[in-house]
């Protein structure tokens, strides 16, 4: 793309009669030029000669900072943008140290462990350091696909070992006295794409590594932390949290880049059809396709991130549909990239990518870690992608090299993607979403103490390494009988595997398994504590493309049978929900009312589901369910106003009700901008009167036992997490309310009553 090119392609997409009004803004980030000093002294010739063979004749000063604080034995985290070369920061001081020798007999150096999320970004990873070719290294992956006699291998001779969290948890940890010799050994360890380890799932990798620093230390080793990430605020905060260890930060990225462009796009109101009459946006699916065809029609290679399987599909149908009315030979040029694909058929479409035969494809975020394809001009978001880290990271898809970029948000139909397309400065400024975890939660703290008792005996001055409450939970554990008290510590006697205690991926219980009537067959589990509201009798379920329907729900044997079908809609599951406050741990008096952080009780029960036509998302019918209660204990952030406050609102009594309803739905809708979580990881309960405080108070819970940080994390931030919920309120479009500010997707009253002219004035009286 050349320098006009940027401007240039924006104006093709704005062209079409309407399209003008739904870019809202348009920023343009300056070339960056890159930053370089020398190798340090310290550095192997044997490895500088590698990464020069790989054509980097001299580090970046972020790269060398970081190496050096490794080196010097500092835990570390790297925080700079996409495709900055963070591997080379723990690469070579890591590489340096294994190729050095010791001991009387010459044996080479330290070990290396390195930890990602997926095993794809593991063997990409694997991949690279077979390219650098440095002599003699011993590096190989060690996952749930590894045979036996690679296994074997693994132990006795690896030096340098890529593997995820789960197989630490449930693999080498358990194990750990046939891995005796690599984790004596170990000089360092690397935790890349730091920010995925969040919430539940972040709580328990939390655990899993002060697990491992403990059986390291039983060996006589104390390794070095490299933690990677993409940028994130408060990054050392985030580190410290995940490692139990002070870390310091690099953040001041000297990679090159190109000028990258973002335009924010929002799709407009098309319609009234959705619910008690709100108007609806057109649809993200739709506003992408035509981007796509645009962009494909002008020859810019251009990845299209969309959340969902079936929605990556459409997109590519709808794309090839609009290109074939020009020329049906370009239809060829557009498909689709998602899990559930065969691995060979992923990377033909890759080297197609690569290759230039695909001008366009369209990604669901199997796309997003552990694929290199560069030469890309141009990136389509559907809807935001959560964090500001996972937003970069994929607009760092194009323009890789130093060439200029496009990349384009275009807003799903909800609150956070309504505010931030008219607050820029908050993707385009210093980040506010920090990565939000609690190791503490008992209903993690627990397994992986059992876990740790099984590989060596708790004691009562190695408990620290736990955190505060490991003393309270193993006194929890004695009492159930999971865990023995002996002179020389706590030990793990029941005969059950401890690991297995803790689904670090999981909330806990059983999985529901959905299973094909007729065939028997097996095609995905769903956590037990979404079964009611995502595997219920009627709802429909995607699988590799293919829509399927519930026919019936067995809670008893954790079973869901389901039949193929192609229904013309989707469905969303309605639940009424009650709330008890059960402790309260922090407070604050405002003026005019107070904010509290604290354990619930909170009370679900599914109630009906909707039907929404695809596409289009207009509600065309609602059908009851009957199903059981369920609780769950978790923490939750409130607020409450003063019946003074109240009197002085100029709101009548039957508005209060709607009002603090409206409030409530946009606050969890902008939670996630604060806590790095998704709306669906939390909820909330509003009511004008609360029987446990005696005044209007909004509720704002961790949808997971114990809960996950994001409550805590919401009491932290209230002041701007509150006033960025009024400002998404007041600046929505619409009249009334509707999906992009107050309504919810989730809400069990049929997003009734909702004022949203009340909700703005509640939060302005909160927050004066």
């Amino acid at each position: 793309m050349d320098g006009r090119g940027l401007e240039g392609l924006v104006d093709r997409l704005t062209l079409p009669p309407g399209r003008a009004e739904r870019l809202v803004h348009l920023e343009v980030l300056p070339r960056r030029p890159a930053r370089s000093t020398d190798w340090p002294d310290w550095a192997a010739p044997e490895v500088v000669a590698a990464w020069r063979r790989a054509g980097v004749e001299r580090p970046w000063t972020h790269q060398r900072e970081a190496a050096d604080l490794l080196h010097g034995g500092t835990h570390t985290v790297v925080s700079t943008g996409t495709a900055s070369g963070k591997s080379l920061c723990y690469l070579l001081p890591a590489l340096t140290d294994i190729t050095g020798s010791r001991g009387e007999r010459g044996q080479r150096g330290c070990t290396v462990l390195y930890l990602s999320p997926t095993k794809a970004l593991a063997q990409d990873q694997l991949n690279r350091l077979h390219e650098l070719a440095v002599p003699g290294l011993r590096a190989t992956t060690h996952d749930g696909d590894s045979p036996p006699e690679q296994r074997s291998w693994t132990r006795d001779h690896a030096e340098y070992v890529l593997t995820n969290p789960d197989m630490l948890h449930r693999s080498l940890l358990p194990g750990h006295q046939r891995w005796s010799r690599f984790l004596g050994n170990l000089g360092y360890v690397v935790v890349d794409e730091a920010h995925h380890y969040r919430g539940v799932f972040g709580s328990h990798v939390a655990q899993v590594l002060r697990r491992l620093r403990r059986v390291c230390a039983s060996y006589g080793a104390n390794p070095t932390f490299l933690l990677a990430s993409a940028t994130m605020a408060e990054p050392e905060v985030a580190a410290r949290r995940l490692t139990g260890l002070d870390v310091a930060a690099v953040t001041d990225d000297a990679s090159p880049r190109g000028r990258v462009g973002l335009a924010l796009w929002e799709p407009p109101f098309v319609s009234l059809a959705g619910e008690n009459g709100a108007p609806l946006r057109r649809s993200v699916t739709a506003e992408l396709a035509d981007l796509l065809a645009d962009l494909v029609l002008e020859r810019t290679r251009t990845l299209c991130f969309i959340r969902s399987r079936r929605g990556a599909e459409a997109v590519a149908l709808s794309a090839r549909r609009l290109l074939e009315e020009v020329d049906p030979a370009l239809a060829d040029q557009v498909a689709a990239y998602r899990g559930g694909y065969l691995p060979e058929e992923r990377r033909a479409l890759e080297q197609a990518l690569r290759a230039g035969r695909l001008v366009g494809l369209a990604a669901t975020n199997a796309l997003e870690l552990g694929i290199d394809i560069s030469g890309l001009d141009a990136v389509l978001l559907g809807g935001f992608p959560g964090t500001r880290a996972a937003l970069w990271q994929q607009v760092g898809r194009a323009g890789r090299g130093g060439d200029d970029a496009l990349g384009v948000l275009v807003a799903r139909d909800d609150p956070l993607d309504t505010y931030l397309v008219h607050h820029p400065e908050t993707l385009l400024g210093q980040p506010v979403e920090t990565t939000v975890l609690d190791p503490d939660n008992p209903y993690v703290l627990g397994p992986h103490l059992c876990a740790a008792a099984a590989e060596l005996p708790l004691t009562a001055e190695g408990l620290a390494i736990f955190g505060p409450r490991a003393r309270e939970a193993v006194d929890a554990l004695t009492e159930a009988g999971l865990l023995r008290r002996r002179p020389g510590g706590w030990f793990w006697t029941d005969r059950r595997r401890a690991a297995d205690l803790a689904d670090i991926r999981s909330t806990g219980g059983t999985p529901v398994r959905l299973v094909e009537a007729g065939t028997g067959r097996v095609l995905g589990t769903v956590d037990p504590a979404a079964a009611h509201g995502t595997a219920h009798p009627g709802a429909v379920y995607l699988h590799q493309g293919e829509s399927y329907l519930v026919e019936d729900l067995d809670l008893a044997e954790s079973v869901a049978i389901v039949v193929r079908a192609d229904p013309d809609y989707s469905t969303s599951a309605r639940e009424v929900t009650e709330i008890r406050i059960t402790g309260e741990r922090r407070a604050e008096t405002w003026p005019a009312g107070r904010l509290s952080l604290g354990e619930v009780r909170v009370s679900h029960q599914v109630v009906s589901y909707l039907k929404r036509r695809v596409p289009g998302g207009d509600v065309i019918g609602e059908e009851p369910l009957d199903l059981p209660e369920r609780t769950l204990a978790t923490t939750a952030v409130w607020w409450t106003l003063t019946d003074e406050t109240l009197a002085r609102s100029g709101l009548s009594g039957s508005d209060i009700p709607g009002s603090a309803h409206a409030a409530e739905h946009a606050a969890i809708g902008l939670l996630p901008l604060f806590a790095t979580c998704d709306r669906w990881d939390i909820g909330g309960v509003s009511t004008a009167m609360h029987p446990d405080t005696g005044q209007l108070t909004v509720f704002v819970y961790d949808g997971h036992p114990g809960g996950a940080g994001f409550a805590e994390r919401g009491f932290e931030t209230a002041r701007a997490w509150l006033t960025a919920t009024r400002e998404a309120i007041a600046a929505c479009g619409c009249i009334e309310g509707c999906p992009s500010c107050v309504q919810s997707p989730k809400c069990g009253n049929q997003n009734s009553p909702l004022d949203k002219q009340g909700a703005v004035r509640l939060l302005e009286l909160l927050l004066a």
